[in-house]
């Protein structure tokens, strides 16, 4: 748990077509766990009272499992749900390939800082007990 923390800690993402967004997170199905952007986006909505979740194909699953984990903890409400499609070249030349796309926006709930210090403090009994 502490190396995801920490992970999260010292992660900076960047992406030249979506650099001016600071508050987006584009999810993957393979890169990393699904609790790591769990995580990540607690950590995001600390930051800005917003967070993007962006993700292409098969990694939609992922990003709407994020938001109902979220929602069902009573952290974030959806405030924007957009798809689209976007053309993707599969190879260099080749054709390209509609993939699904989904943005979820996603805000604090008005006991989100109370529940995330609630959960900070449980954690910090825990590491006391062991």
């Amino acid at each position: 748990m502490e190396g995801i923390t920490e992970g999260v800690n010292n992660l900076n993402i960047t992406d030249s077509a979506s650099a001016n967004k600071k508050n987006r997170i584009q999810v993957s199905n393979t890169k990393k766990p699904l609790f790591f952007y769990v995580n990540l986006t607690k950590r995001y909505m600390q930051q800005h009272n917003e967070v993007e979740l962006s993700a292409l194909g098969m990694a939609i699953a992922t990003v709407v499992t994020i938001t109902e984990i979220l929602k069902n903890n009573g952290l974030a409400v959806e405030k924007k749900i957009m798809t689209s499609t976007v053309d993707m070249r599969e190879e260099t030349g080749g054709r390209p390939v509609p993939k699904a796309k989904i943005e979820i926006l996603l805000g604090k709930t008005e006991k989100f800082d109370e529940l995330m210090a609630a959960a900070t403090e449980e954690l910090m009994d825990n590491e006391e007990q062991s």
